[in-house]
């Protein structure tokens, strides 16, 4: 049992999930679930409770049992002491403390990655402010490759996202130009299909293979099916670069995805197995979202935030090229209005950071959401700033197979200038071979490049 008391009030919290999710900021997802404090007074108290907690107290108080969920295994089995040992006699509230500190150095963040837990980052992010976010995260530094150098400082990439409601292939061909013109398509050129088969699944693949080798572009493609799609594509012989899949943070909300840890990892051996990549084989990428738990009616009692950062321990065993957090995209139910939503993005960025993750976001709302596009312009802006690794590129910043609101090529293009962030340097310099980029080595389209004329031409 943990306790605090505040004005004159002595408050009770049975256990360390009930603790977490007492102190958890309000989100509408753990007021649903019925785990949200009752009031502003009891989330304080929960929160004074929480920095009095040692670090150590989430090796041996697992909020999900040991026994019953293969991800919390996973999580204590793979915990590194030695690396822990730097961090392991501070409470929670002097984690903090320490994160914030001139100690904690790039390097010395980089040292202590093996050796924390997603719900001891989970629940220092209970006690920061935005600006503690933005200031731990950008001190955290992650590197992945493919065939492109993703995560380095100074750097932002894109993932161009050519959605077609119904995959046709001109439409899905005009907007990865449009894309490519402005910038994007350094992290991954990604399609959402809107039809899993294998079979349209396959033709997507090669589409976007052909225009990769006829623009000699570096870049790696996706198409965002279910794992068990892109595994008999591989057999098939299909053009595979990444490898995709939505998970969580419980077994159960695994098992609602249609997956668990041990056909990750045959996924994961597959896509390795083709080599593809050109300067390096990160080839997981992983799509997340605060919610996906309560959705399956998997959360086991854990709020959505900490449920968040648990799933970040299964991306984290696959050394992914990239890791997504689709931040308002399961809606209102969960993350109500923008406050909330760039709230969520700037935790789960700074939680995926502390444990190791190539993290980007999709900054995104859906329509029925209290939260328009000056909130993503807000935490679009506040996550560069942060040292996100990528973010989305979608035509006019609508997507209308997913019928969401994300952030458009443009407003990537503004924020890389606002903030001095540049592209992966081998699409640097791509771009640079292909006159794109002005003397100020800013993106400039001013005319189409000889390649694309002569690629549409044909």
């Amino acid at each position: 049992m943990y306790s605090a008391t505040i004005g004159g009030h002595r408050y009770t919290f049975d256990t360390l999930a009930t603790l977490m999710a007492k102190a958890t900021p309000l989100r509408s997802g753990d007021v649903l679930a019925g785990l949200a404090a009752g009031s502003a007074q009891e989330r304080v108290a929960a929160q004074y409770a929480l920095a009095d907690l040692p670090l150590r107290t989430f090796l041996s108080d697992a909020v999900v049992p040991y026994e019953s969920d293969e991800v919390t295994r996973l999580i204590i089995d793979s915990h590194d002491a030695g690396a822990f040992a730097t961090v392991a006699h501070l409470t929670v509230g002097g984690f903090r403390d320490w994160l914030l500190s001139d100690d904690a150095t790039s390097d010395a963040l980089a040292a202590i990655r093996p050796g924390v837990t997603p719900e001891m980052v989970a629940a220092v992010s209970k006690l920061c402010r935005l600006q503690d976010l933005l200031t731990i995260a950008a001190k955290c530094h992650v590197v992945t490759r493919f065939r492109t150098t993703i995560g380095l400082p100074g750097r932002l990439s894109v993932r161009l996202q050519p959605n077609h409601p119904s995959d046709d292939p001109a439409g899905i061909a005009a907007s990865i130009m449009d894309g490519l013109l402005l910038g994007a398509g350094d992290a991954v050129i990604g399609i959402n299909p809107a039809s899993d088969s294998p079979e349209r699944t396959h033709q997507l693949l090669c589409l976007l293979e052909e225009i990769r080798l006829k623009l000699e572009l570096p870049a790696q493609s996706c198409v965002l099916s279910h794992v068990t799609t892109t595994l008999e594509l591989i057999r098939r012989g299909s053009p595979v670069d990444l490898v995709f899949q939505s998970i969580g943070g419980t077994e159960a909300t695994n098992r609602s995805f249609g997956i668990d840890l041990a056909l990750l990892a045959e996924a994961h051996a597959a896509g390795q197995s083709l080599r593809r990549g050109t300067i390096g084989n990160n080839l997981m990428y992983f799509e997340t979202g605060q919610g996906s738990a309560l959705s399956a009616e998997a959360h086991h009692g854990v709020d959505q935030q900490t449920l968040e950062a648990r799933a970040y321990a299964v991306a984290r065993h696959f050394d992914p090229l990239l890791v997504n957090t689709v931040v308002g995209f399961i809606g209102p139910e969960y993350l109500f209005d923008g406050k909330q939503i760039i709230r969520a993005g700037l935790e789960d960025h700074f939680c995926g950071k502390l444990l190791g993750l190539p993290m980007g976001c999709d900054v995104c709302y859906t329509n029925h959401a209290e939260a328009d596009q000056d909130d993503m312009d807000v935490l679009l802006t506040l996550l560069a700033n942060a040292g996100v690794n990528f973010v989305m590129g979608v035509p006019g910043a609508d997507d209308i197979m997913l019928g969401y609101q994300s952030t458009s090529f443009h407003d990537v293009l503004a924020v890389r200038e606002l903030v001095g962030r540049r592209p992966a340097p081998e699409f640097e310099a791509w771009l640079e071979r292909q006159g794109l980029l002005n003397p100020q080595r800013n993106i400039r389209p001013a005319s189409l490049p000889g390649t694309m004329r002569k690629m549409l031409a044909g």
